[in-house]
């Protein structure tokens, strides 16, 4: 008997098949996605069969099938009853495959004993963990969330894993920025320490021949005085003012290095003390001048007591400088505890409490485009020939507020004077 079939048998067969497979897709894609609920399935005996979905409802199937982690379901033996398409992605196995495998079997050795603690303590509480899976070889860090579910069919261990590779990548991205910026930070200190010591060196070595400079060009006018021509005397004068305002440079330049160190000295300090020891240093220049200096009473404040003082200097000698010709210089300087942070030094304060401190004069003050260009280092307003200075002292005091935590602002126009407001923490710690 030739039981071999013919070429249309086998077509028709194999359409018939293809059929089959095409059904059996659209069947589980149904599934998948929740367009059905029941199966009716006929067995061997030619019986009908009817299979209800019970292990979830359809909203609960969609939103596992579209969430962005891995979902997976166990049994008691730690085989994989359902996975979703992201867990399959994640282990890149086709879905239909990794049903019916032991979970166990995508775990690392090195992270098996951390799932069996897992996977034993989720059938008695929700329980999480972070391991890696095995991907093809590759491990794919992940962190397991473990629940016991209840389904009609019994207990089942749902299993959800979200992917921690990317969030590793930033946290090693991070760890390596964050080193790379230690290094840097070491090389500034060195860098810094190297300059202070220059400026340090080069200062001493510069004031040495210059105070040469000023010794012998002021003996020189002192004794050839009567046999000068006026030309030659205005010659030596202009040695003796640019060796000067040279010497005031250097100084000022050390001073300004010296406040890039970390040694702060920080004490509670009555500013109206440090407001009158300025003002007794520049007793002569003020009687000069005929000034009128008003202070309020000022708060106490934790500061560097010499920055502090220094910063006053400053800003009292600018006001003097910078008055208007032939008008008395007048100097107000006022200052408080900002109510809404708290009192001074109170440590309970919601907020930390600050103080702030205005000095205001007469002068001839300048252009609001300069607000904030003249606390920048060598700036000046104003020509050498016509008032002293070395350009520096306000970025001085602007460094010194900063080391301080504070603020400083200015609001000036020609003609009208300026004013100065400084805002301090009445406390550093």
């Amino acid at each position: 008997m030739n039981n071999q079939k013919t070429y249309e048998e086998l077509l028709r067969e194999n359409e018939e098949l293809r059929a089959h497979l095409e059904e059996a897709t659209e069947t589980i894609h149904a599934i998948r996605s929740g367009q059905v609920d029941a199966l009716v399935v006929k067995n061997p005996e030619g019986e009908h069969q009817l299979f209800t979905l019970k292990t979830a409802d359809q909203t609960y199937r969609v939103f596992i099938e579209k969430m962005n982690e891995g979902a997976v379901t166990l049994n008691h033996q730690g085989l994989i009853l359902y996975c979703n398409s992201m867990f399959a992605s994640m282990i890149d196995m086709p879905l239909s495959k990794v049903v019916g495998l032991h979970f166990s079997e995508f775990i690392p050795k090195a992270f098996k004993e951390i799932y069996f603690d897992l996977f034993n303590n989720g059938w008695k509480e929700d329980s999480k963990t972070e391991l890696s899976i095995s991907r093809n070889g590759t491990m794919v860090p992940c962190q397991l969330s473990v629940t016991m579910l209840q389904l009609d069919e019994g207990p089942a261990l749902s299993v959800i894993l979200t992917d921690l590779s990317f969030q590793k990548e930033i946290q090693q991205l991070l760890k390596t920025n964050n080193l790379r910026l230690e290094e840097i930070n070491a090389e500034l200190e060195t860098s810094n320490h190297d300059l202070q010591q220059f400026a340090s060196v080069a200062s001493h070595d510069l004031q040495e021949p210059l105070r040469k400079i000023l010794i012998f060009s002021t003996m020189l006018r002192n004794k050839l005085i009567n046999e000068l021509t006026d030309e030659n005397a205005v010659f030596l004068d202009k040695i003796i003012g640019s060796s000067l305002r040279m010497r005031n440079m250097i100084t000022d330049i050390l001073s300004y290095s010296r406040l890039s160190t970390h040694v702060n000295n920080f004490a509670v300090t009555n500013l109206n003390d440090v407001v009158n020891e300025v003002l007794e240093d520049y007793e002569i220049l003020i009687q000069e001048k005929g000034a009128d200096i008003q202070v309020g009473d000022l708060p106490q404040v934790e500061v560097n007591r010499g920055q502090i003082k220094q910063v006053f200097q400053n800003l009292i000698s600018n006001s003097i400088k910078f008055s208007k010709p032939g008008e008395k210089p007048v100097i107000r300087i006022s200052g408080g505890v900002n109510e809404a942070n708290g009192t001074a030094l109170k440590d309970d304060a919601e907020e930390p409490a600050t103080c702030f401190i205005t000095i205001s004069d007469n002068g001839i003050g300048f252009d609001e485009l300069y607000n904030e260009k003249i606390f920048s280092l060598f700036e000046r307003l104003n020509t050498k020939d016509k008032y002293e200075g070395s350009g520096i002292g306000l970025a001085i005091t602007k460094k010194i507020i900063d080391k301080h935590n504070g603020r400083i602002s200015v609001t000036s126009q020609e003609g009208q004077g300026a004013s100065f407001a400084l805002t301090l923490p009445v406390s550093q710690g």
